[in-house]
């Protein structure tokens, strides 16, 4: 196992500008997710850390030793691709030993690693088969298992489930889970699948345009985003983002209004002085929202709305509805849902559950900040 660092990181092509000046720590022995839209850079980024691309500026340290002209093969680094890229000639066997045959390691040494591999991986009967013989999900396992014989200090995982259907993925990202815990190996792993960082990360890596956005565990991400990029990428769905302009401080709450003069309430934060001319932003996540009967008695926001559209997910549903200023919204419910398209909505969320962003769409209060945890 290693650390794996990047200082001052920079990467272009051409006049496009890939990576940002980025500085990385990945703890040796930690589970890292690089999530972002595409063209972020995050697949860049494992490929400077593998050595497949160059850097224009800055360093890449793998342990203690400085690898920026330091060809693939040396770096200590094993990585699985989003295609398997397995040769269709060989054997299950063949292919994830040939690397070690490469290196020309002894033959039981070699039968040890493989067998242990299969052994983990739950492949080990599969091994005298080829790849067109194989599902997509045993594919994925022997393209794993090619990188686990290595022994490597460690893996770089490029979106390695996107070719698998929703069901195998659930269960492959749970033996990913599994392994991780088994091998205790650094781990750099990409995604676009929310499940999956939330799931495999000890730590996640939100990216932008070449740029880091944050970086924290799932949870501090998920209730203390830094900005409205990250609180409507992490979580699914996204969160809902209102416009509002600041009312007044009472008590403990702090009020603002709609566009169309309903007003939403968040905790106080004296920290904070807001400018009434000035425009911010309210999120709330779609589970954190109530649909309400027209009688309902509820303590907190109340929203009026239209139905848009409605999704029965069979154990859960979705309800998209219209603002009156317009603005659109998203409640996940796990009832079944008969909102008829187009008829009245009433939304109720509590005012612990509310974000405030400013107009750079910073934030200024998330549902997980300390002081309020302890009131």
């Amino acid at each position: 196992m290693a650390s794996i660092v990047l200082k001052n990181a920079s990467k272009s092509f051409k006049d496009t500008h890939i990576i940002k000046n980025v500085n990385l720590t990945i703890e040796d022995g930690e589970c890292v997710v690089l999530v972002g839209p595409s063209g972020c850079g995050k697949s860049t980024i494992l490929r400077l850390i593998c050595g497949l691309e160059d850097l224009d500026s800055g360093e890449i340290l793998i342990g203690d030793r400085r690898v920026n002209d330091a060809p693939p093969a040396t770096r200590g680094i094993a990585m699985v691709f989003q295609s398997y890229a397995l040769y269709p000639h060989m054997t299950v066997f063949e292919n994830m030993a040939f690397a070690l045959q490469v290196r020309k390691l002894k033959k039981d040494e070699i039968e040890k690693r493989v067998a242990n591999a299969a052994r983990i991986l739950k492949i080990d009967h599969l091994l005298q088969r080829k790849p067109k013989e194989l599902s997509g999900g045993q594919r994925q396992r022997v393209a794993i298992g090619r990188a686990i014989v290595r022994n490597p200090y460690a893996f770089l995982f490029d979106e390695p489930l996107s070719n698998l259907d929703s069901a195998l993925r659930c269960q492959m990202r749970y033996e990913l889970a599994k392994l991780k815990t088994q091998l205790n190996t650094t781990m750099v792993y990409v995604t676009h699948d929310q499940a999956e960082a939330m799931t495999l990360a000890d730590k996640i890596v939100v990216m932008k345009d070449g740029s880091i956005e944050q970086i924290g565990a799932p949870a501090e991400l998920y209730n203390s985003p830094t900005n409205i990029f990250v609180g409507k990428f992490i979580g699914s769905s996204e969160m809902n983002i209102i416009p509002v302009s600041f009312l007044r401080n009472k008590g403990k709450l702090s009020t603002f209004q709609t566009q169309t003069d309903e007003q939403i309430s968040v905790r106080l934060n004296p920290e904070i002085e807001y400018d009434a001319g000035r425009k911010y932003y309210v999120g709330i996540r779609p589970e954190h929202i109530e649909i309400l009967h027209v009688n309902s008695i509820f303590f907190g926001n109340k929203l009026e709305g239209t139905v848009a559209l409605s999704e029965n997910l069979g154990g859960e549903g979705f309800v998209h509805a219209l603002l009156r200023d317009g603005s659109q919204m998203s409640i996940k419910t796990r009832k079944n849902i008969s909102e008829p398209i187009g008829g009245d909505i009433i939304l109720g969320f509590n005012i612990d559950n509310c974000y405030l962003f400013d107009d750079n769409e910073r934030a200024l209060i998330g549902i997980g900040r300390k002081d309020q945890e302890e009131e």
